[in-house]
């Protein structure tokens, strides 16, 4: 049974989860870490992505991106994916398989819900009880985007620039909306939306992406 196709618009943000092939390590020293996000930040300039928010687990990565064209994404993906196998099978002097298959995307819409992935992506240490807190946390983008410590593979998203126009009261709203109660609604939703790779926004986000596309889109 073939592949559903993804759904990829230009300027239409993407939630993506990279997983360790059978749930294995896919990072197992800090310059793995840094190996990938170098080559995150160089790919991503070459393809016109833009990195919004970021998490690398130990068995995985996660990652919201803005196209700027159709198939972008996908490239960059790729030749992450790539180049990094080849980091890891050299440095650690093993071969076979790295990646699960293909990463999974869903399209975000660009409101209260582009947030909520925010959130759910920097929350990922703490779900997994590897910090109190997502500011401890070394290989996210929760510290650039809450406490503007600088890191150059993010690029702010509109609706992240919305909650303040001054850059140090956006991150106080941002921090305190990351630190808020969350419910397990919320997050049950955005893990079943990207492992189904429906979209995650209102109906009405879905029905201009089916007037976009001129077909209909996964379920109501």
């Amino acid at each position: 049974m073939p592949r559903p196709p993804r759904l990829d618009l230009a300027g239409v943000a993407q939630h993506i989860v990279q997983r360790g092939n059978d749930r294995q390590p896919c990072f197992f020293t800090a310059d793995d870490y840094r190996r990938y996000l170098r080559d995150l930040k160089e790919i991503a300039l070459h393809e016109g992505c833009a990195i919004h928010a970021y998490v690398l687990m130990t068995n995985h990565a996660h990652l919201l991106v803005t196209p700027s064209d159709v198939g972008h994404v996908s490239r960059m993906m790729q030749a992450l994916g790539r180049r990094y196998v080849r980091h890891i099978n050299q440095a650690h002097h093993r071969t076979g398989t790295l990646w699960e298959g293909r990463y999974k995307a869903c399209l975000v819409a660009s409101d209260a819900h582009l947030l909520q992935c925010h959130r759910y992506i920097e929350l990922n240490p703490m779900r997994a009880a590897m910090v109190a807190d997502p500011r401890d946390y070394l290989w996210s983008s929760h510290r650039h985007n809450a406490f503007g410590e600088h890191d150059p593979l993010v690029h702010p998203h509109a609706v992240y620039r919305e909650l303040a126009a001054d850059i140090e009261q956006r991150r106080v709203h941002y921090r305190a909306f990351v630190m808020d109660n969350v419910t397990p609604e919320e997050t049950d939703a955005i893990r079943i939306h990207l492992q189904r790779q429906h979209l995650y926004g209102a109906d009405r986000f879905r029905r201009a992406i089916e007037a976009r596309l001129g077909c209909t889109v996964g379920p109501r």
